[in-house]
């Protein structure tokens, strides 16, 4: 069995998309910019963006800033951090930005959630806390509570 030129060309641009989702996990504190990606990867920003966008139902800043987000939550739940502090360590280089996606993404300011964040999720392995942790966008959430 063969596959198509065309589909072959969308199954390296999926292992391209994965290296990209891959760099991001990595490399979240990074200053990461699409052009940049796109570049390791030998694709043009708008491709990836668009390709990105079509695999993984979301813009690779979007997916980016969500894994930024996971991970200032679990610095922000440690109480050692301020916002700010959490904010460098994750790669935002804009607390007002920062706040404003960590809201939009979790419900609550970065400090309402530092101040209220609890460790209900002690002893539960980790893979099944992260995705009850994991942030929902307030539209995601809507969907989910019509379910």
């Amino acid at each position: 069995m063969t596959t198509s030129p065309t589909e072959e060309q969308r199954l390296r641009d999926l292992a391209r998309l994965r290296r990209v989702r891959d760099r991001m996990d990595r490399d979240y504190a990074q200053p990461l910019d699409v052009d940049a990606l796109a570049r390791s990867v030998g694709m043009s920003a708008g491709h990836l963006s668009r390709e990105f966008r079509r695999a993984y139902g979301e813009s690779p800043y979007s997916y980016l800033m969500t894994r930024r987000i996971e991970r200032a939550m679990a610095l922000l739940q440690r109480g050692d951090l301020s916002v700010t502090d959490v904010c460098f360590a994750v790669g935002c280089s804009s607390l007002g930005t920062f706040s404003t996606r960590f809201t939009e993404l979790v419900g609550v300011p970065p400090s309402t959630y530092r101040r209220t964040a609890q460790h209900p999720l002690e002893g539960v392995p980790s893979v099944v806390a992260k995705r009850v942790v994991r942030p929902v966008r307030n539209r995601e959430a809507a969907r989910a509570a019509r379910k």
